[in-house]
């Protein structure tokens, strides 16, 4: 059965926030949504689960109890400990006696969580509290898996600690949705869908996204930004032209996906439809 939003579009007041969005999550695969603030991110994974109404378009989604959803920020009482946590959201879901205590001791595993099991969740790091978050709503083994930006602010263990818990959850079957500004990221992902101003400016795999690149790409090491469109990497500086080709002191490169995902934005500034 295929879940998602179809030409999806959400106003709030005068300001749209989706236009014309469509997003079909898969089960067994890890969907992305990538873009900057304001791209309109929150409200398309809220518009994916049901809890902002579509102005316009369609959308499909399984029943709530197959639904696990981690808002941006909270999704634990921090004055609870993991353990009371656990035991609520089981109350809530239904689970109980011998299912619960199997799928709470299998998901304090799951996240990392064992040892600090009666520690207050608001005592835990930042990186604990967002493991608890998607542990939490995984505690009714969900169809649908929606986390908002999950990994923002943590350091590069407890991102890295998260991504095994998204990826060991799709490959038990879920279709798996996330937000995030981070593109190294996003390259892990089956589909990437990017966001400007609420609307789509690239989709597909991260392989499809860089195949789609217009132009011509190079590479430059220079102080000073070359002439035309041009971004820094590293030490270099990597410049895009659409028809005359790369200029005359850069090396002509092929695109990877983080030149992808600027091209794409660049596209789109310009009005370039890809």
């Amino acid at each position: 059965m295929s879940w998602g939003i179809e030409s999806a579009t959400v106003r709030y007041g005068s300001q749209v926030a989706l236009d014309g969005l469509t997003l079909q999550p898969e089960r067994g695969s890890v969907t992305v949504v990538i873009g900057g603030d304001g791209a309109g991110k929150s409200t398309c994974l809220k518009a994916l689960v049901g809890l902002v109404p579509l102005n316009e378009g369609t959308a499909s989604r399984p029943s709530k109890k197959e639904i696990g959803y981690v808002p941006a920020t909270g999704g634990i009482y921090p004055d609870l400990t993991v353990y009371e946590n656990l035991a609520f959201f089981g109350r809530s879901y239904g689970i109980k006696g011998s299912a619960f205590e199997k799928r709470r001791a299998n998901v304090l595993e799951l996240v990392g969580l064992r040892d600090v099991r009666e520690r207050l969740a608001g005592q835990l790091s930042g990186g604990m509290q967002r493991k608890l978050a998607v542990g939490l709503a995984l505690l009714h083994q969900p169809l649908l898996l929606v986390l908002d930006e999950p990994t923002t602010g943590l350091d590069p263990l407890s991102r890295a600690e998260i991504w095994r818990v998204i990826s060991h959850t799709a490959a038990q079957g879920a279709a798996v949705v996330l937000s995030t500004t981070y593109v190294n990221e996003a390259q892990r992902a089956s589909l990437v869908i990017l966001l400007s101003k609420g609307r789509s400016i690239a989709a597909g795999s991260p392989s499809q996204i860089i195949a789609g690149v217009p132009g011509k790409v190079g590479r430059v090491k220079s102080e000073r930004q070359p002439p035309g469109l041009a971004w820094r990497r590293g030490g270099m500086w990597h410049t895009w032209d659409l028809s005359k080709g790369t200029p005359d002191e850069a090396d002509r490169i092929e695109p990877d996906f983080s030149d992808a995902v600027i091209i794409a934005e660049l596209s789109h500034e310009i009005g370039i439809t890809r």
